[in-house]
């Protein structure tokens, strides 16, 4: 059978599986990723696509378009490229760059067939500070019919949801002094942070299951015989959906408040990194994403499992009909944000799992391009 999105992976499926051994020889932080940007845009640039970087406001973002000569859906991949300190590649994000590029080129040698637009969005940081969000408040999106990702995992997964999530930092100032000779001049902005860990895990019997909150203490003084004068803690806080994770936002600082005037100390709350939505999976458009990765890779694709981590895509899903599903490196329980993860991605399996992803991000985007009752749906679903 004639299929040409398999033909043009295959011409390009070696470039792809260099690009990803360099991003796993040379892994950068987010926001630093200025070698792996440029190794995915000289890709892309010598498939004919426009390169715009910096996008967002992020230097190591950027938007490469292809433009078929009849109008048409505008099919989104969403590439990161971002490592993990220590680790490297231990979330597969050399492949999940790959992925999306690789679909992005072949898809766009239909377009000029079959009309629409590819667009490959290169999204940094998503480990700490991530760039779709930013990307989804600025209107990137706005032009965008459908916007895809696949992520690798121990075993394929349909597209499920994810936590939202705020990152909450708490600085208390005290008044230093001798903790011993004069501890009454002094006011302890140690015991603050004290009493907001006691409070929240007060609050904890209180608060529906899906709900996570976890910390730290990031500074709390520098001698024991000098009373804290500023101590800091740093907090996750996840819910299931945006709205009830607003509300126990709120308790928390009710919680951080009432500490601070139980010491004297003065707080100072603010967000240390972006927060993120809670995924929506449009399921019109994930069960033809799904149907495409089983046929390729003749693995099943196992239903989503429940999920406790936050993800930027979730801010793109409120914005745009998106997916987020996972392809398996075929080996259950293997754990990500590991070396053991990131070696797995430069193996045979993980250059079959470049092939495969790409191709039913392709195979999808063909699909919405050229069934107007599919992407009907997959708009109905998401408006509602």
């Amino acid at each position: 059978m004639n299929d040409p999105l398999f033909e043009n992976i295959t011409k390009i499926h070696g470039d792809l599986c260099e690009i990803s051994r360099y991003l796993y020889e040379h892994p950068e932080l987010g926001d630093r990723e200025y070698k792996s940007m440029k190794q995915l845009t000289d890709l892309l640039v010598s498939h004919d696509f426009t390169i715009e970087t910096g996008t967002a406001g992020r230097p190591t973002a950027f938007k490469a378009v292809f433009n078929g000569e009849k109008p048409g859906p505008v099919i989104a991949y969403l590439a990161e490229y971002d490592a993990l300190p220590e680790v490297g590649h231990g979330c597969g994000h050399n492949l999940i760059g790959t992925m999306s590029v690789g679909a992005g080129i072949i898809l766009s040698k239909q377009v000029a067939e079959i009309g629409g637009s590819v667009v490959v969005l290169g999204t940094p940081a998503e480990e700490t500070n991530g760039a779709k969000v930013p990307m989804s408040e600025q209107g990137i999106f706005n032009e965008i019919d459908v916007a895809m990702m696949v992520h690798p995992g121990d075993q394929s997964y349909e597209s499920g949801d994810s936590l939202a999530m705020d990152a909450i930092q708490f600085a208390y100032f005290g008044k230093s002094s001798h903790a011993a000779a004069s501890p009454e001049k002094g006011i302890n902005a140690l015991d603050s942070v004290i009493q907001l860990f006691n409070g929240i895990n007060a609050l904890r019997e209180h608060l529906p299951d899906d709900v996570r909150i976890h910390g730290i203490i990031a500074e709390g003084g520098s001698a024991a015989n000098v009373v804290p004068d500023k101590a800091v803690a740093q907090f996750y806080i996840r819910a299931k959906e945006r709205a009830v994770l607003n509300d126990v936002v709120t308790k928390v600082m009710n919680i951080a408040n009432a500490a601070a005037m139980m010491t004297g100390a003065t707080l100072e709350s603010s967000n240390y990194e972006l927060s993120y939505d809670n995924m929506i999976t449009n399921k019109q458009l994930s069960n033809v994403f799904s149907k495409h990765l089983q046929d390729i890779s003749g693995v099943p694709v196992l239903p989503a499992k429940q999920s406790y981590g936050s993800i930027d895509m979730g801010n793109v899903s409120h914005v745009v009909p998106a997916i987020h599903p996972y392809i398996g490196l075929d080996e259950p329980g293997l754990v990500a944000h590991t070396k053991e993860f990131a070696d797995k991605t430069i193996t045979a399996k993980g250059q079959q799992v470049i092939a495969d992803g790409a191709l039913a991000l392709a195979r999808t985007g063909y699909e919405v391009i050229t069934d107007s009752v599919l992407l009907k749906a997959i708009q109905t679903e998401f408006h509602k």
